[in-house]
Order: structure tokens, then sequence, then C-alpha cells
């Protein structure tokens, strides 16, 4: 190992690289999905957070790895601004996804993307170790609750999903 990797960081390192890949490209393709087939920002987002929970072998590894990479991060500053700018890239893209469903309606005018974020950040940050804790416990209980937390910033219907005719009633 130490040939590949000559320090424990640098492994960490590689190997949360690999993990937040494969979280990423499933999330990509649930986007792509959604928007192929139509599908409400909030049920998007509740099927992209769900691949931060470890409700399977390959999710509960991953999260094993992001739990050692957060854990080593509090010791090593240059693990820690990755950490970081990791966790500000998902706040990041959890606000754009509120921005976007104020813009077709989901999200009503006056809630702050950015809090919005941060609350559905830690809930699903939280469940992760709840999960994890009690495998195979509370998966349905893990994923209603996301629903929940979602249902309350994403109040409203897509307008631009809505049909032609109710949208021509405008």
């Amino acid at each position: 190992m130490q040939h590949y990797f000559p320090t424990k960081d640098e492994m960490l390192l590689h190997a949360f690289a690999h993990v937040s890949s494969s979280i990423r490209s499933r999330i990509d393709e649930r986007i792509r999905a959604g928007a192929e087939h139509r599908r409400p920002i909030s049920r998007v987002l509740a099927e992209a957070l769900a691949q931060f929970l470890p409700l399977d072998a390959e999710r509960r590894a991953e999260y094993r790895v992001s739990r050692a990479f957060a854990g080593r991060a509090l010791d090593s500053p240059a693990l820690a601004e990755i950490d970081a700018a990791t966790a500000r890239a998902r706040l990041d893209e959890l606000a754009q996804a509120v921005r976007n469903g104020k813009e077709c309606g989901e999200v009503a005018e006056e809630v702050d993307p950015r809090p919005a974020a941060v609350r559905l950040a830690s809930v699903t940050e939280g469940l992760a170790l709840q999960v994890y804790r009690a495998p195979g416990e509370l998966d349905e209980t893990a994923l209603a609750i996301i629903e929940a937390e979602l249902a309350v910033v994403f109040t409203g219907e897509c307008r631009q999903y809505a049909p032609r005719a109710a949208r021509a009633g405008r």
C-alpha cells in the first residue's frame, strides 16, 4: 500500500474521492432520469439525498470511508479544507435546487435557499448516522423523514410540468 499511498492521509483522500465520485454518479443519474421523466424537483431531491444514507452494502462502505475521512480531517488541515469544500459544494447544490424550485413554483418565494439547504443537509447527515447504527431498522423511517423535510420546503407544484391546459389558463 505504501508504494501507492505514502501516507494514510493520501490513502484516505483517494478513497474519499472515489466514494464522492460514485455518489455523484448516482445522483447525476437520478437528475437525468428526473428531467427525462418530468419529475418534480422535490422527488428528484429525495432520491438524491437517499444516496447519502447507508441503506445497502455499497452505501454503508461509502459511509464508513466518509466518516473515516471526516474524522481524520479533524487533525489534518489539508483534509479539513477538502472536507469543508465538499460540504460547501453540497450546500450550494441543495440551495440551487431550492432556487430552481422557486422558479418552477414548487417552493414559495419567501423561502431562503441557504437555510433550507443547511436544514436538508443536516437532517440527511443525522439520519445517515442513525441508519448506520441500526442497519435495516430505520430505512423506511429515514426515507419518510427526508420526504417530510422536503415537504416543508417544497410546498407547491411545478408549473413547468403542469398540463398544457392548466398553463394556458394562467
